[in-house]
């Protein structure tokens, strides 16, 4: 460091006449003694000091920010890794409930064919069937599949096409489709026909059945 760097200390002179310490006059003769504790300037030296502290410490806070970066991307993956386990046993527990309600299908299907026959009337299949019945609308099963529904792919598998396909809605209904919430557990096995055809029957249905009583009467005069 050169010479003009170098600053000369700074002292304080005390020229009061009476001593704070002893309460004395102090003689006027006495050279007046520097202030104990006075500021004084930098000792040479002492700013390369604070800048070396800086420099070491600097690193320091380098590393500190990298490990925090470091810390929220870990709390970030792990977040993403609790969402996604999340998700996946939700799906593997809706997996095996439908698989369960799939297999319980066939039962259905078996007590529907004793409904038909008048088997669930009295006894224990009734009760039987009375119960799965409550376990399927607790678990959100609902059947579909109706004569005269319209036809939908995504719902129907149609075994049979009849007509020429327009306004195609169900025919005969071979086995009913069932679905829980959106997703469809099986589909319903139908046939199709037309919308005009299914009219049509059903209106010389009604003609052949109806028929006018004056008539009758007519034509049971004339054969008398």
């Amino acid at each position: 460091m050169s010479s003009d760097d170098y600053t000369e200390p700074v002292t304080f002179v005390d020229n009061r006449k009476i001593d704070p310490e002893t309460g004395e006059v102090r003689d006027a003769d006495a050279v007046p003694e520097p202030l104990a504790g006075t500021g004084t300037a930098p000792q040479p030296g002492a700013f390369d000091e604070d800048v070396e502290i800086v420099e070491a410490v600097a690193p320091k806070a380098d590393e500190l920010a990298e490990r925090t970066a470091d810390l929220q991307r870990l709390s970030a993956e792990y977040a993403n890794y609790r969402r996604r386990a999340d998700r996946e046993k939700q799906a593997a527990r809706e997996a095996g409930k439908v698989a369960v309600l799939t297999d319980l299908l066939g039962v259905i299907d078996d007590l529907e064919r004793a409904r038909a026959h008048g088997d669930l009337e009295t006894g224990p299949l009734k009760s039987v069937s009375a119960k799965l019945a409550a376990l399927l609308e607790k678990q959100g099963v609902t059947e579909f599949g109706n004569e005269g529904d319209l036809f939908d792919p995504t719902l129907h598998e149609a075994v049979q096409h009849d007509g020429e396909g327009h306004d195609p809605v169900l025919g005969a209904v071979l086995r009913k489709g069932y679905r829980s919430g959106e997703r469809v557990l099986r589909h319903a096995m139908v046939t199709v026909t037309d919308k005009s055809d299914t009219v049509g029957t059903a209106e010389v249905g009604s003609e052949s059945d109806s028929v006018d009583p004056t008539t009758d009467a007519d034509a049971g005069f004339e054969q008398r």
